[in-house]
């Protein structure tokens, strides 16, 4: 068995003293990549940077991070695209967008890591729920990340129905809640649990409206509300998340401690879920590293900067490590009160384009002219 199997196949998504395990797997993946991608060879070519310079996870600072810009430019694969079983996208909210695919390997260690998340968070159960989804509804032209994982999401418990907020009609998506509205009172006066999966950005507006209305839906026991995908283009309309909180204990009676939130990218395919205390401590599938805005230089614990997110899973594309357009702060898990001693990430919003142009004109010069 390989270092990434080996690695995806430790059951506690938080153990500690995996560095050895994930610098091998690093090492296998990095090699892949330089082995079978000839745009990705040049860039690490460029750098002098070499799969066996991958010594330990400090060597790791040093291996060429790839900006999620990069890869919404230019779409690269060490496998070739027709004979990858799963392909994804990121949502495009800036006109272009990502594209990435799925190899077996990494599936079967993408479905490990899930499974085994979920099952910390307590997120496995047997009884059947109804599912809100605050996204999109599935269509077979929507090739986005974000939709994936929330229907993924709906397998956590037997699904008896599930409702879009965002549906699929005559060739475009339109939001329709008050037909969700009408179905969350129809599910709130059932005895099934009701569990929310998708943007936080929906669920606000959902509440506002049962705010403006004076409706209250308090939900069966066992009920949970999941989030995942961000604020996207309604980062104006973001509330603090103890606002949010507030609401749906208010007008759907559920507790904190039933709020989930994950966090990922479809550069970064791995599941960051928060704990009890609703922090993002680093999963043993990933690593990351704050780096000094201007000089990329990495910065210490407790200083905010741009997060690079590395992970050894996918052989398809070369995101072994990328670079967010997120700004973060890595913390001391000794500061957290939910028993985890392992570092957590504090994301605290995005970086305008132009402050994180110098992370991607290298890596996109080198590319030019390679009709890609």
């Amino acid at each position: 068995m390989n270092a990434k199997f080996r690695l995806f196949s430790v059951k506690h998504p938080y153990t500690e003293n995996t560095k050895e395990l994930f610098k091998k797997a690093m090492q296998e993946n990095v090699k892949f990549h330089y082995q079978h991608c000839p745009e990705y060879k040049t860039i690490l070519d460029s750098k002098n940077f070499s799969p066996e310079h991958v010594i330990d996870e400090k060597r790791l600072e040093k291996l060429p991070a790839l900006p999620t810009l990069l890869f919404k430019r230019h779409h690269l694969f060490s496998i070739p695209e027709r004979k990858l079983p799963i392909k994804a996208t990121s949502s495009g909210t800036r006109g272009s967008f990502s594209r990435i695919g799925l190899d077996w390997s990494s599936l079967l260690c993408g479905f490990l890591m899930v499974l085994y998340t979920a099952k910390w968070r307590k997120l496995l159960s047997f009884r059947p729920v109804n599912y809100i989804i605050l996204g999109y509804q599935p269509n077979h032209n929507n090739q986005m990340a974000v939709m994936k994982t929330a229907f993924g999401a709906t397998f956590f418990a037997p699904a008896l129905h599930r409702v879009y907020a965002l549906k699929y009609q005559n060739g475009t998506y339109q939001a329709d809640l008050d037909s969700l509205l009408k179905k969350l009172i129809q599910f709130s006066k059932q005895k099934h649990p009701v569990r929310f999966m998708g943007f936080p950005s929906y669920t606000y507006f959902l509440l506002k409206i049962m705010q403006e209305r004076n409706i209250f839906c308090p939900l069966p026991k066992g009920s949970k509300i999941m989030f995942g995908g961000g604020w996207k283009q309604f980062q104006a309309e973001a509330v603090e998340k103890q606002v949010l909180y507030a609401m749906i204990k208010k007008y759907l009676n559920v507790s904190e401690e039933n709020i989930i939130e994950f966090f990922g990218a479809v550069e970064h395919p791995i599941l960051w879920c928060d704990c009890p205390a609703h922090h993002f401590h680093v999963p043993v599938y990933a690593r990351a590293i704050i780096r000094d805005i201007h000089t990329l230089e990495p910065l210490p614990m407790g200083e905010k900067g741009l997060v690079n997110l590395l992970t050894p899973m996918i052989k398809a594309v070369p995101v072994s490590s990328i670079m967010t357009d997120d700004i973060g702060i890595l913390h001391s898990g000794e500061t957290c009160s939910c028993g985890l001693r392992v570092p957590y990430l504090e994301l605290l919003g995005r970086a305008g384009m132009k402050e994180i142009k110098t992370c991607a004109a290298g890596a996109s010069e080198l590319l030019k002219g390679q009709n890609l």
